[in-house]
């Protein structure tokens, strides 16, 4: 899966919008050496609004180059990949005008949460937005640095509205120089993770050196005692190192649970379990302890939904639509990856050629 390989080059003078897209009959793309070969690739995109775009290809990373636009009133296109992932934000064009984008996707079995469905085989893309135009798009496969993710349902790849994990927008901030790896799944503390071989296990052996590995597991960890918590967040620490990695620990998203004077201040918000473990702050102190980067999300969430009050952080969860305080809408799961790579960013981890 390391191997380079040919690319798919497609251009097209047609272009692919709300008000006409030329589809051209051409076969499925086929792998030829993990990489499809050189046809057109609108010839393996249908519809308008969204355009869907598939591409039979093997699991690895793949480098996706667009021409958006071209058409003869102005568009503005939003492309996903795979389970939902945000690759790129909305991009308007004006009439006739050409932008090019691109991107990297990790293409893998399954394609979303690692205990989940397996999804559909190959490279899926789906150019929506207000009215997206598609002119031409290219694909490679790349090996490219990885930010690899392990957490739980607040960060996973979601397969089903309105749920959203910040890990799956992560990666509409980045440019094509880097790739996210999500391996969160919904359900897991700090020990399942540790334990199953689809989860940390499998992550473990996808880190190449210098990979960076994002660890947030505290939600599910209800009943976790201290010492066991502790050990399972210092044993996965010790793992990415072994591998080459650079581990970062990245405290929980708060739950938005208020107090009658406006604030956060309670252990439900801030995730202090039923055993009493304050489990943001045992990470806290393993991060000096192991001298490991700390994303405090846990602070950065709590300013946040401070800073809206009860009514207004509403929208960042699924309070209007579940009930939920602790799961994250569209836009709460957009601005709390925005929180993460801001910090990445002060951490002098992320390369600025890196941050879109």
């Amino acid at each position: 899966m390391r191997r380079a390989g040919p690319a798919l080059l497609v251009t097209c003078a047609a272009v692919a919008a709300v008000t006409a897209l030329s589809t051209l009959a051409a076969p499925p793309a086929r792998a030829q050496g993990g990489v499809p070969g050189g046809e057109d690739g609108l010839g393996h995109c249908t519809g308008t609004a969204p355009v869907v775009c598939h591409f039979d290809v093997t699991p690895g990373t793949y480098r996706v180059r667009v021409l958006l636009g071209g058409g003869a009133v102005a568009g503005s296109t939003s492309v996903t990949a795979e389970t939902r992932r945000a690759m790129l934000a909305e991009t308007p064009n004006a009439p006739g005008e050409t932008v090019r984008r691109s991107f990297t996707v990790d293409v893998r079995d399954p394609e979303g949460e690692p205990t989940g469905a397996i999804g559909t085989p190959g490279l899926d893309l789906t150019f929506g937005g207000a009215a997206p135009q598609l002119a031409s798009v290219r694909v490679e496969r790349v090996r490219t640095p990885q930010i690899l993710l392990a957490g739980d349902s607040t960060v996973c790849d979601q397969a089903a509205e309105p749920y959203t994990g910040w890990g799956q927008q992560l990666p509409q901030y980045l440019t094509d120089r880097v790739s996210v790896a999500n391996y969160a799944d919904s359900g897991e503390g700090s020990q399942s993770f540790r334990d199953n071989p689809a989860l940390f296990p499998a992550l473990r052996s996808r880190i190449h050196h210098g990979d960076l590995v994002l660890v947030q597991l505290a939600h599910n960890d209800k009943q976790t005692d201290r010492e066991t918590y502790r050990a399972n967040l210092t044993a996965m620490i010790e793992g990415v190192r072994a591998e080459g990695g650079r581990p970062v620990l990245v405290t929980p998203i708060v739950r938005r649970w208020f107090n009658a004077d406006g604030t956060l201040d309670n252990g439900t918000a801030l995730l202090v379990n039923g055993l009493g473990v304050d489990l943001p702050a045992e990470m806290r102190t393993l991060a000096a302890e192991h001298n490991t980067p700390l994303v405090d999300l846990t602070a950065l969430t709590r300013a946040r939904v401070e800073e809206l009050g009860p009514e207004g952080s509403k929208a960042l969860y699924l309070y209007d639509e579940k009930r939920d305080n602790t799961h994250t809408s569209v836009r709460g799961a957009t601005e709390y990856a925005g929180l993460v790579l801001a910090e990445l960013r002060t951490l002098g981890l992320l390369a600025p050629r890196a941050v879109r």
